[in-house]
C-alpha cells in the first residue's frame, strides 16, 4: 500500500522540558512519510532553539518561528504550510505510540473514512496513569456525524484534535478559532458537518501528560480562566448546529446548553456574580428561562438538575456553598 504524506503539528510553547520527548514519539512512527510541522508560538525559554535543533536531526521536520498568538494561531500556520494529504495534531507536553499514525492511515485508506480517531489516556506528574477521560469501546466502530455529534453533547465523546487524523479537504476553508479555549469542539462541529462521520478505534495510542499549569487546569481553585465563557458561547453553537442539521437530538443539545452554563456558575467567582457582569446576567436568565427544560430533560442528572434550580433561585449562596465544599474536599 502506498503511504500518502501526513502532516503532524505541534504548536509549541515555553515546553522545554517535555518537547524532545513528544517529538521523538512523533519520528519514531512506523508510517514514515510524515511531515512534522513545529510552530514555536514565541517561546521565551529556549524551546524555539530547541526546535532548531531537532530539525537539524530529521529531515522531515519543519520549524516556524512566529509572535505569540496562542494554541490556535499556531495550529492554523501549521495548517496553511502543510502538504498533506492528510493533518495530525499532537500536543508538545504530550507523546503518541510508534503505531498512532499508520494504525489510523490504514483505516482511513481502506475504509473511505475521512475522521479516523484513536482512544487515549492521562499520565500524571508523577508517572501514574489516571482514570480514563473518554471510555475506549471494545472494538472498531463508525459513528455517524449526528451519532458523534450526540455523544459530544452527552460528554460522551472526544472532541479533541490529538487523537484523529483528518482528511485534509476538510481544512480547505475551515480553521481553528483565534483567540478563544475551546476551539477544537467548535472546529469539529463544522468538520462534522462535512464528513460522513467518525470511525473510532479502541486502541489507547495518544497519551496526554496530564499538567496542573496547561489552559485548563488551575491550582488556584478561584481563578477563574475564560474556558468556561467559551464553553457557553459553544453550546450556543451547538444547539444552533443541532436544531439546523440534528433535530432528532435537541433534547440533548438542550442538556448540554445546561450542563455548561452550570459549569460556568460553578466556577465563576462570587465576586463576579453582579450586575456589572452582563455574560453572567445572561447565562441567569438563560438558566431560569429553562426551568422547565430542567426539571424534564432526560439527560440530565438528578444532582445536575437539583443545582441549577438552586442556582436560579440563590445563585451567590449556592456558589458560595459550592467553594466551601470543594474546599473541605481539598480540590
Amino acid at each position: 500500500m502506498d503511504q500518502p504524506l501526513i502532516t503532524v503539528i505541534v504548536p509549541v510553547y515555553n515546553i522545554l522540558d517535555c518537547l524532545e520527548r513528544c517529538v521523538a514519539s512523533v519520528c519514531a512512527q512506523t508510517w514514515e512519510n510524515l511531515e512534522i510541522i513545529l510552530v514555536d508560538d514565541g517561546s521565551t525559554d529556549g524551546t524555539g532553539e530547541l526546535c532548531d535543533r531537532l530539525a537539524g536531526r530529521d529531515a522531515r521536520i519543519r520549524v516556524f518561528h512566529k509572535p505569540n498568538g496562542g494554541s490556535s494561531s499556531a495550529r492554523n500556520l501549521g495548517i496553511d504550510m502543510a502538504n498533506g494529504a492528510y493533518l495530525g495534531f499532537v500536543d508538545s507536553d504530550d507523546f503518541i505510540e510508534p503505531q498512532m499514525y499508520e494504525t489510523m492511515a490504514r483505516e482511513a485508506l481502506e475504509g473511505g473514512y475521512r475522521i479516523v480517531q484513536v482512544s487515549r489516556d492521562e499520565i500524571g506528574e508523577d508517572g501514574k496513569r489516571r482514570p480514563d477521560v473518554c471510555v475506549p469501546p471494545e472494538e472498531p466502530v463508525f459513528q455517524s456525524s449526528g451519532g458523534f455529534l450526540r455523544t459530544l453533547l452527552l460528554h460522551e465523546g472526544d472532541c479533541s484534535f490529538c487523537t484523529k487524523l483528518i482528511d485534509a479537504e476538510l481544512f480547505r476553508h475551515r480553521r481553528f478559532p483565534e483567540g478563544e479555549l475551546n476551539e477544537d469542539f467548535y472546529l469539529l462541529l463544522q468538520l462534522l458537518t462535512e464528513a460522513d462521520g467518525v470511525r473510532i478505534l479502541p486502541q489507547q495510542l495518544y497519551h496526554v501528560y496530564y499538567r496542573m499549569g496547561s489552559n485548563t487546569r488551575k491550582k488556584d481553585p478561584d481563578e477563574f480562566s475564560r474556558v468556561f465563557t467559551d464553553i457557553v458561547k459553544n453550546a450556543d453553537y451547538a444547539q444552533k448546529l443541532t436544531k439546523e442539521r440534528f433535530p432528532q437530538y435537541e433534547r440533548e443539545a438542550a442538556r448540554f446548553g445546561l450542563c455548561q452554563r452550570l459549569d460556568y456558575l460553578l466556577h465563576i467567582p462570587v465576586a463576579q456574580m453582579n450586575r456589572e457582569n452582563a455574560f453572567y446576567r445572561e447565562v441567569i436568565r438563560y438558566c431560569r428561562r429553562s426551568v422547565r427544560e430542567t426539571a424534564t430533560n432526560p439527560y440530565l442528572t438528578k444532582q445536575q438538575k437539583l443545582y441549577l434550580l438552586l442556582l436560579t433561585a440563590a445563585p451567590r449562596s449556592v456558589r458560595r456553598l459550592h467553594r466551601l465544599t470543594m474546599r473541605l474536599r481539598g480540590k
